[in-house]
């Protein structure tokens, strides 16, 4: 939720929502409602409602005031498309995108469907910024791989899976319309176990269909024990990026706007 990051394929993370509800397999051992729930209730936290659903207005400009061009996952504690955040909001944070230009952005969702509908319709403006990935989680074949034609529908420049934890083998792959593909198993107590085929089968696939391969663990209880390596080496390939330099100081202040919103406001869960 910062500048700087431990996740392997970004480089920082903003958090202009807070919060989610579970919809897949894939949130079954959520990383980060574990992190949001141990401080709930503390006064002052930024989880002090834990991992209820919260828009966060006083982070929306924050990329505007990180000069250094970096990655930024957007909504690692989050989903911006979750049915609760407000179009007009997920416009806000689109605006932000738009202004920073110097940053890539990675929008990772599993509402895959409100995610389409949105950037064919009034946000199809949004699809068409070259520096903001879209990208979709694939954790299994009932509820992982339709997402993947979803996205594949879904107006963007660039469009990326985030296949995490992978649960089982996935079969064969329709890469068509994929830019990127990240690979990893889970991690934490309860993690659920991942096969080196299934990871090689993946591998594989990209291979043949040209397409940029990412593999970020292996996971388990101990995941910096069991690494990143696979068949001797590590992955870590890229779609082409695409960003403007950065602007000078003074035109960059200039670019952050005041807001009222205050610093948080709860929202519905569903």
């Amino acid at each position: 939720m910062s500048d700087g990051s431990a996740i392997e394929w970004t480089d920082a993370t903003w958090n202009p929502v807070r919060g989610c509800t579970k919809v897949s397999p894939g949130c079954k051992f959520c990383y980060a409602e574990t992190i949001a729930e141990r401080f709930r209730g503390v006064p002052g936290h930024p989880f002090e409602q834990g991992f209820d659903l919260r828009i966060v207005g006083d982070k929306l400009d924050q990329p505007l005031s990180w000069r250094r061009p970096r990655k930024i996952f957007v909504n690692s504690m989050s989903d911006l498309f979750h049915e609760g955040v407000p179009a007009a909001y997920i416009a806000g944070v689109g605006d932000t995108m738009r202004r920073a230009h110097w940053h890539i952005y990675q929008v990772l969702t599993k509402r895959h469907e409100r995610m389409r509908q949105l950037l064919q319709a009034e946000l199809r403006w949004m699809g068409s910024l070259p520096h903001v990935w879209f990208g979709v989680s694939v954790e299994d074949r009932k509820h992982g791989v339709p997402r993947i034609a979803t996205l594949r529908d879904t107006p963007a420049v660039v469009r990326f899976l985030s296949i995490e934890p992978l649960l089982e083998d996935l079969g064969i792959l329709d890469l068509s319309g994929i830019h990127w593909v990240i690979v990893g198993g889970e991690s934490g107590p309860h993690a659920r176990p991942m096969q080196r085929n299934w990871v090689v089968n993946i591998r594989h696939q990209c291979r043949e269909q040209g397409v940029p391969f990412f593999f970020k663990q292996w996971g388990g209880v101990r995941k910096h024990v069991t690494g990143r390596t696979l068949n001797g080496r590590t992955y870590d390939e890229f779609p082409p990026q695409s960003a403007l330099p950065p602007p000078e100081a003074p035109c960059q202040v200039s670019l952050i706007r005041t807001r009222t919103t205050g610093s948080s406001t709860a929202l519905s869960n569903g």
